[in-house]
């Protein structure tokens, strides 16, 4: 959040002399309390200051990159899933390939009959598996792919922070969303977070945030 020259005087008064009312900060600057009114409030609900009847506006010790730490924090995994693109583990690797051309994704999710999450093959997977001389219809991506447990999942409740901790630090392009099936074995796929998730999140941070 970029603030006006106005509001960063503000700020500084509230710094120096809080708790200060409206008035007297109006007064400092030589504008009316109506003036103020809308810088105070914008400044109040990002967390810069805040207020307290018959007291009032005081600094809240919080930096914009604090601030701006909490809200991303607050970003749930839930709230930015994508639907799973899917294969099962008799698919063979040329159909995974044209899945993977169709929906124009990087990574595959493989998942048994009863939707629990088998494997994920990576567009590496299967141009590694391509430069072969196999015949690519024959081959099952069951082969090619990684198995679990050796997949990196996230829930729809962990936050987007810590899915794109994990895609930095296991360098893949997409994490599966999972839940616990009902019957206790094993995990369903519910959606997919990815590079392009964290890009979009980042996006739409900054165009909320821009005052």
């Amino acid at each position: 959040m970029e603030l006006t020259k106005r509001q960063e005087r503000i700020l500084q008064i509230v710094k120096d002399e809080g708790p200060i009312t409206g008035e007297q900060i109006a007064e400092k600057l030589n504008l009316t309390r109506a003036t103020l009114r809308p810088d105070l409030a914008i400044l109040t609900m990002a967390g810069f200051l805040d207020a307290r009847p018959r007291v009032g506006y005081f600094y809240a010790g919080k930096s914009a990159n604090q601030l701006l730490g909490e809200h991303v924090r607050k970003l749930m995994v839930k709230d930015y899933k994508s639907l799973p693109i899917v294969v099962k583990e008799e698919t063979s690797a040329y159909d995974a390939i044209c899945t993977m051309f169709l929906e124009d994704v990087g990574t595959l999710f493989v998942v048994k009959e009863n939707k629990q999450l088998a494997g994920v093959v990576s567009r590496k997977d299967l141009l590694k598996t391509a430069m072969g001389k196999q015949d690519l219809q024959t081959i099952p991506v069951s082969i090619v792919m990684t198995r679990m447990p050796n997949i990196v999942t996230c829930s729809p409740d962990d936050s987007l922070l810590d899915a794109a901790a994990k895609l930095m630090r296991y360098q893949v392009d997409a994490l599966p969303v999972v839940r616990p099936m009902e019957d206790g074995d094993g995990v369903e796929v519910i959606g997919r977070i990815t590079k392009t998730t964290i890009t979009k999140a980042f996006v739409e941070l900054g165009q909320h945030t821009d005052v």
